[in-house]
């Protein structure tokens, strides 16, 4: 029997802890090779680090890069619309973010962060790439600014999702797709279990947001790509599909969605 394979939409391999591997990053990577993952999305999080993030992409063909500023990432450079459109043209560029509205985290630091993320949202409107957006907290404020911006031409995945399912449905409305990590597989995640249930599968991803965020049975340890099939698994069982067909849909979703990668 054939291993299923995978794509994890979301993880920063520049930041992996490496010591399971020995320090050895070709050893990461076989192993995640071995548990059936075929593509990742190494997501930038500060303009600083990207030619980090750029350069693996340009090193392995199945891994992709994005660009963009956290929205916690206050110390990093402003970035520009001008710049991210640089950085995005790179042929292996196939995204804009990680962006979005953080306000669990920094809730009194509102201003420049919708500043950030409007200027991703420009970047992805004129570039036609999807936006990476992570949202804690900032429900309205998130969708209103894409809605505001994105003048119904931005698209794009609303990762790590643990909001409510109406900010699900509602930015699926607006073209975004939902992506799903290790934190559905915790004791206390009942909650986004029941939004998984009941949000479409043609638009899930599924991601493990390495080296953080690592899913049962492996949770409090550094986070992997190849960890990823356990999150494949626990959205299989809720979603009444086998693993093999749950990764084949997400697979199928990502490349959908992410237009400018190549299987």
């Amino acid at each position: 029997m054939s291993v299923a394979t995978f794509v994890d939409s979301h993880c920063h391999l520049d930041r992996l802890n490496l010591d399971a591997h020995d320090g050895d990053f070709a050893a990461m990577m076989a192993a995640s090779e071995e548990a059936g993952v075929s593509h990742m999305l190494c997501i930038g999080v500060d303009l600083e680090t990207f030619p980090n993030v750029q350069a693996l992409a340009e090193q392995y063909p199945h891994v992709f890069a994005s660009v963009g500023v956290h929205p916690l990432y206050k110390e990093s450079r402003e970035p520009s619309v001008a710049e991210l459109l640089e950085r995005a043209a790179h042929p292996k560029v196939i995204a804009i973010g990680e962006t979005g509205l953080d306000y669990f985290y920094a809730k009194e630091e509102r201003d420049w962060q919708k500043r950030y993320f409007i200027a991703h949202i420009q970047a992805a409107r004129e570039t036609g790439l999807p936006l990476v957006v992570h949202t804690r907290g900032a429900k309205d404020d998130t969708l209103n600014l894409l809605r505001e911006h994105g003048g119904g031409e931005v698209k794009g995945v609303l990762h790590c999702f643990t909001e409510d399912l109406d900010m699900a449905l509602q930015a699926i409305d607006l073209g975004f797709y939902i992506s799903i990590s290790g934190i559905v597989t915790f004791r206390n995640a009942q909650s986004l279990r029941d939004t998984v249930k009941a949000l479409p599968i043609e638009k899930l991803l599924i991601e493990t947001d390495s080296p953080w965020l690592a899913p049962v049975p492996f949770r409090g340890k550094p986070n992997e790509p190849r960890f990823v099939a356990n999150v494949a698994e626990c959205v299989a069982e809720l979603k009444g599909v086998t693993v093999e067909q749950l990764g084949q849909i997400t697979a199928d979703n990502f490349f959908t969605l992410f237009e400018k990668a190549q299987r």
